[in-house]
C-alpha cells in the first residue's frame, strides 16, 4: 500500500469511493470532482491506476487520489482506509461500489466462495461505513451511497451469488436509511435494473466486448446489448443519478432510487 503525504484538509469536503472500476465507480469518482469534492478512489490493483488519476485531475480542482486496494481479500479495508484518512481526513461522501459474485445456480453454490463474495458485498461495505460514521456523527451530517442492482429485486438463474449479495447490500442500505436519518446522515441505494454499457465519449470506460469484469452485477438478464447500440444506462447516466440522490435536501431524502426510472422513490421510502 502505497503511502501518501499527509496534505491540509482545504475547504473542500472528501468523497471516497470503494471499487473506483473503470466503469460506473470511475465516473462517478469525475462526477464528484466535478462538483467540487476532493476524491480519494479505491480501485483494483490491476487497474491503470495511473490512467484514473489524470482522469480525476482533469474532472475537478484536487488534491485526488487513485489507490490500489483488494476489497476481496480479507483484511485489505482497514490499511486502505488508514491511508486515506491520513492523507485526506474523514469523508462527507462515501461511495460503495465494489462487488463480486460466482456464476451458477444457487443449488450449486459453493459456501465458502458465497461466503467470501458476500463479504465483498455487504461485509467490507458494513466495514466502510464503520469507518466513516464516526466523523459524520460528531458532524452530524454525511451521505453514505450504494451501487445496488435489480438482481435485488430480481434474482436470476445462474446469478445466485449477486443476487444474494444485491439482496443483502439493498437491506443494509435501507436499514441505514431510516436509522440514521434522525442524526442528520443520508443513506440510499441506487438500484440500477438493467445494463450498464461503457460511455460512448470520453473518460476511462470498459468496453462493451471486454467487459469491466467477468459479469455486470447490474445486468438483467435478456436486456445485454452485443453492439454499441445506445442503451438508457452509462456509467455517466448513473453518476449523475447518484449525485443526484446526495444533492437532494434533507427535508425530500429517499433511501433508494431506481434507474432506468429515475429518483423515484418506493412507497414507504422517503424521510417524513
Amino acid at each position: 500500500m502505497e503511502v501518501l503525504p499527509t496534505v491540509p484538509t482545504p475547504d473542500r469536503p472528501l468523497a471516497v469511493v470503494f471499487g473506483a472500476g473503470p466503469g460506473i465507480g470511475l465516473a462517478a469518482a469525475r462526477r464528484f470532482a466535478r462538483g467540487g469534492f476532493r476524491v480519494a478512489a479505491l480501485a483494483r490493483p490491476g487497474d491503470p491506476l495511473a490512467q484514473f488519476q489524470a482522469d480525476l485531475e482533469a474532472a475537478g480542482p484536487g488534491p485526488h487520489r487513485v489507490l490500489g486496494a483488494d476489497l476481496a481479500r480479507e483484511g485489505a479495508l482497514a490499511p486502505a482506509a488508514a491511508t486515506i484518512q491520513a492523507w485526506g481526513g474523514w469523508p462527507e461522501l462515501l461511495l460503495y461500489n465494489a462487488s463480486a459474485g460466482a456464476q451458477g445456480p444457487a443449488a450449486e453454490l459453493d459456501p465458502g466462495r458465497l461466503e467470501a463474495d458476500l463479504r465483498v458485498n455487504v461485509g467490507v461495505a458494513l466495514a466502510a461505513v464503520q469507518w466513516a460514521l464516526p466523523a459524520m456523527r460528531g458532524r452530524g451530517a454525511g451521505t453514505l451511497l450504494f451501487t445496488g442492482g435489480g438482481l435485488a429485486l430480481e434474482p436470476k438463474p445462474g446469478l445466485a451469488s449477486a443476487s444474494l449479495g444485491k439482496a443483502a447490500l439493498r437491506s443494509l442500505a435501507l436499514s441505514l436509511g431510516a436509522e440514521l436519518a434522525p442524526a442528520g446522515i443520508h443513506a440510499a441505494t441506487l438500484t440500477i435494473r438493467g445494463f450498464v454499457q461503457a460511455n460512448l465519449e470520453g473518460g476511462t470506460a470498459c468496453s462493451l466486448r471486454s467487459r469491466c469484469s467477468p459479469f455486470d452485477p447490474h445486468e438483467v438478464p435478456g436486456q445485454r446489448r452485443a453492439t454499441s447500440s445506445p442503451t438508457p444506462l452509462t456509467p455517466d447516466t448513473v453518476a449523475e443519478a447518484l449525485w443526484s440522490l446526495f444533492s437532494q435536501p434533507r427535508s425530500r431524502w429517499i433511501w433508494e432510487a431506481m434507474l432506468p426510472d429515475g429518483l423515484r422513490p418506493p412507497d414507504g421510502n422517503r424521510v417524513e
